[in-house]
């Protein structure tokens, strides 16, 4: 079974990449062209949270298998909402480089 310590310290985790999501998608929102290492390296802290979440679940209660699936949710909504940003770092303004 999970303890206690490890969900917490993985929902800490899922929020602080949600944090970081965030904050490159609004860069994203309001640039043209913004820091693609930074923007690329916030979607894989968001990938690392949802197998983290996915392999957690699995040694879980019930109670804690529903509280990391409703985190699960919210990364996965901003995992979705970062990839269709059309985020493209060859392209900038919308032409090739």
């Amino acid at each position: 079974m999970a303890t206690r310590q490890s969900i917490d310290e993985c929902i800490q985790k899922c929020e602080d990449a949600i944090r970081e999501g965030q904050k490159q998608y609004q860069a994203g929102l309001g640039q043209e062209h913004y820091s693609d290492s930074d923007y690329t390296q916030a979607m894989q802290k968001i990938e690392e949270s949802v197998n983290d979440l996915a392999q957690l679940s699995q040694s879980a209660n019930a109670q804690q298998r529903e509280q990391l699936h409703r985190m699960r949710l919210q990364v996965q909504h901003l995992q979705n909402e970062m990839i269709l940003l059309e985020h493209d770092p060859s392209t900038v303004g919308g032409t090739l480089h």
